[in-house]
């Protein structure tokens, strides 16, 4: 058994025995896609909602929501998984410092962002801990679909 550690900004596939691993999920949103009859999973570690707000400037794909998800839904296919079984279980975009406005909650914004790219591939959010104001870590594992969420304050979470 080995852990894919998945970084800021990154993602990864795995299979069963496999155990996906992101930690320090604050604003940023940890998005575990999963096909549960070919035991594909995959991770991602979203910084940040939308590509377009880069500009012109060569971007991480991986950064964002919009660009991640499809990329890594795209990538799991290439593996095997059947987008029609695919889920989808959330974590993170904690609200870490006091906004003085929503427009500042990037936690907030990345959790939106997240919803409508799995809504635009018709995968189901079956599972979430978002919001709030603490950090989380993610674990995965492909062969159960399970997601373990360790936090600090709150302990652990099985979803």
């Amino acid at each position: 058994m080995s852990h894919l550690s998945v970084g800021i900004s990154d993602w990864k596939i795995g299979k069963s025995p496999d155990i996906l691993v992101t930690y320090a999920l604050g604003s940023c949103v940890g998005i575990c896609l999963y096909d549960k009859i070919r035991k594909v999973a995959g991770l991602s570690h979203i910084m940040l909602p939308d590509s377009k707000s880069a500009g012109d400037v060569a971007v991480n794909r991986m950064k964002f929501a919009d660009t991640a998800i499809p990329d890594m839904h795209k990538k799991m296919i290439s593996m095997g998984a059947a987008s029609a079984g695919m889920t989808a279980k959330i974590a993170g975009g904690a609200m870490m410092f006091a906004a003085h406005s929503d427009r500042f909650n990037i936690g907030e914004r990345n959790v939106a962002a997240v919803k409508a790219a799995l809504h635009l591939l018709k995968i189901p959010i079956i599972a979430s801990d978002t919001g709030l104001n603490y950090g989380r870590t993610v674990f995965f594992y492909p062969d159960t679909g399970k997601v373990m969420v360790k936090s600090a304050s709150q302990g652990e979470k099985m979803m």
